[in-house]
């Protein structure tokens, strides 16, 4: 039987993932402008089943402090109202026919500062899920040379390879964490 081999790619892949669904997350927080992502969490109560907003409307930003989304079917309106209304964004909903009206208010000092405890919430937990990658592909390089398919230099470097791609993913999400709280403490 052959010992499946070390894919330090793969190991990247993973902790890529970790960023991408930070980035995810983060997109979803008010920051005190309107974009459509800010809407990405709400699920609405259409046709029986619980659906996420783009697939019963669209929303779009004509102005930097308001979304205007405009929903497909005429009696899915009440539905979509209600799922923002229920929503912990705090925003309350307009209607127009079959378009609604959401006004972004500005936020205030202390709502801003709950909005960064959140995204450093995100963040650890994207931190958490990249070391667990680390983890998984230092055990697999342990077991690896404990089976004696890879001798101990090559186990040393992979390892030192995969260290090095979590310091490298670890400092992305750092990143993308002081863009998001720079945007929302801008005032």
């Amino acid at each position: 039987m052959a010992t499946p081999e070390f894919d330090l790619n793969d190991i990247k892949r993973r902790m890529q993932g970790a960023v991408a669904s930070l980035s995810k997350d983060l997109g979803s927080l008010r920051t005190g402008r309107a974009t459509p992502s800010l809407l990405d969490p709400i699920q609405v109560d259409a046709y029986g089943s619980s659906m996420p907003m783009a697939q019963v409307a669209t929303v779009s930003v004509p102005e930097p402090r308001l979304l205007s989304i405009s929903v497909w079917d005429r009696s899915m309106v009440t539905a979509v109202e209600k799922a923002i209304r229920e929503s912990d964004l705090g925003l309350n909903p307009q209607t127009e026919g079959q378009t609604i009206r959401l006004r972004i208010p500005e936020m205030n000092e202390q709502r801003r500062k709950e909005m960064v405890k959140v995204a450093h919430k995100y963040t650890e937990e994207a931190r958490v899920a990249v070391r667990h990658v680390r983890r998984d592909g230092l055990d697999h390089l342990k077991k690896l040379l404990k089976d004696s398919a890879i001798s101990e230099d090559d186990e040393k470097r992979q390892a030192a390879d995969v260290q090095k791609a979590t310091d490298q993913f670890i400092a992305e999400i750092d990143g993308v964490l002081a863009a998001k709280e720079k945007e929302i403490m801008h005032v």
